[in-house]
């Protein structure tokens, strides 16, 4: 799992004081709130500590230590802005997306699998996985307890209770490639 994640993109400044508008890509900009910092690279690079943010009309207004002016925020325009794992502490039971990614699924009664997740999006209420076989063909899967028995990213496995014809498409039966 990866050190350091995606908090949003800085779209342009707010006012002429230094401060940036993010478009989170996490939960929103509540969660964005709480970080005490932001970094600049995947890997954790540049380190810079926030000063102040606040939700605005589904952004975040971000003052970042050291921006003080317009022309010092103009830079971050279009920069990727990433958070520590360290920073956040998530309810049990609770992912994050990009550690759903890549986690292979299997039937929670015969252990068959049926791909691995490439996309996790949330259209709505529930999330919605997006699961390609070993065939290239892929699948949506609504993450709902119905169909959801667990979620174990530590272990890159998701376990599944799958009505007949979800994860084919001809409607037929279940089996895996």
């Amino acid at each position: 799992m990866k050190q350091f994640i995606e908090a949003g993109e800085f779209v342009t400044t707010h006012g002429v004081m230094g401060e940036l508008k993010l478009y989170p890509w996490c939960d929103g900009p509540e969660f964005v709130t709480a970080l005490p910092r932001l970094f600049f690279t995947p890997e954790g690079g540049r380190e810079t500590k926030v000063e102040a943010v606040r939700a605005h009309k589904g952004m975040c207004l971000v003052k970042l230590k050291g921006v003080d002016s317009i022309d010092a925020a103009r830079p971050y325009i279009r920069k990727v802005a990433y958070f520590s794992r360290a920073d956040v502490k998530l309810p049990e039971g609770r992912y994050f997306v990009q550690d759903i990614v890549g986690c292979t699924v299997k039937d929670a009664d015969t252990g068959v699998e049926y791909g691995v997740i490439t996309a996790v999006e949330h259209p709505a209420a529930i999330d919605v996985y997006t699961v390609e076989n070993s065939g290239g063909e892929t699948f949506l899967f609504p993450a709902v307890p119905e169909f959801l028995d667990t979620l174990s990213p530590e272990q890159g496995v998701v376990t599944v209770r799958p009505i007949p014809g979800m994860f084919t498409n001809d409607g037929g039966n279940d089996d895996a490639d």
